[in-house]
């Protein structure tokens, strides 16, 4: 049975596909924005914050005609930066971007990433998890370098790298686990998918 992925996010696609699983993705647009200020508003914990984001998507895809009637599982995620108690967004431009590693820099920061499950309309599994990764003290010529090089891909990115890459150089420690680094913690969700028939035991 295929999967649907409520995102746009080719990493998640991709960590999907290549983990042998057939899916169909269909993004469910929702307000990101809008629902993280109401959130921070009710001081709202930052991984209540990406779970809310994770289970919109996933009913907003739920709701759209073409799956009407359709009973496969739909999964959503959803990412949350904090360094300080500051919640970060993916950088609208490169000079945000540069801003952004600068007040990163040489500091811990915490991605927390949810996914959920849906099938029917109803939130049928869930799944949070965090990973603290430090910024080493790179020099402001090392910066310009990096995103020279990276290029606009840091752009798609809630910390502006990507870890799988030249994003790697940034760092001086990581702990977490890889998949939720990269935005969906996939094992925990191999294991729900083979619970339930979709993938081999």
């Amino acid at each position: 049975m295929s999967l649907i992925l409520a995102s746009a996010s080719q990493a998640r696609a991709a960590m999907l596909r290549q983990a042998g699983l057939e899916i169909e993705a269909l993004p469910a647009r929702i307000d990101e924005e809008e629902i993280k200020l109401a959130l921070k508003a009710e001081q709202a914990p930052a991984r209540q914050v990406a779970e809310a984001l994770a289970e919109l998507k996933a009913q907003r895809a739920a709701r759209l005609p073409q799956l009407e009637g359709d009973q496969r599982f739909i999964i959503a995620a959803d990412q949350m930066l904090v360094c300080n108690e500051q919640w970060y967004d993916k950088p609208t431009d490169m000079a945000a971007a540069k801003r952004q590693l600068q007040s990163l820099r040489a500091k811990p920061h915490q991605l927390i990433s949810a996914v959920v499950v849906a099938r029917a309309g109803g939130i049928v599994w869930r799944h949070i998890d965090s990973a603290t990764l430090t910024m080493r003290d790179f020099s402001d010529g090392f910066l310009d370098a990096y995103l020279a090089q990276a290029g606009e891909a840091v752009l798609g990115s809630v910390g502006a790298y990507q870890l799988e890459g030249l994003g790697v150089q940034l760092f001086s420690r990581i702990q977490g686990d890889y998949f939720t680094i990269l935005g969906l913690p996939l094992l925990p969700l191999l294991v729900f998918l083979r619970d339930n028939g979709i993938v081999r035991s």
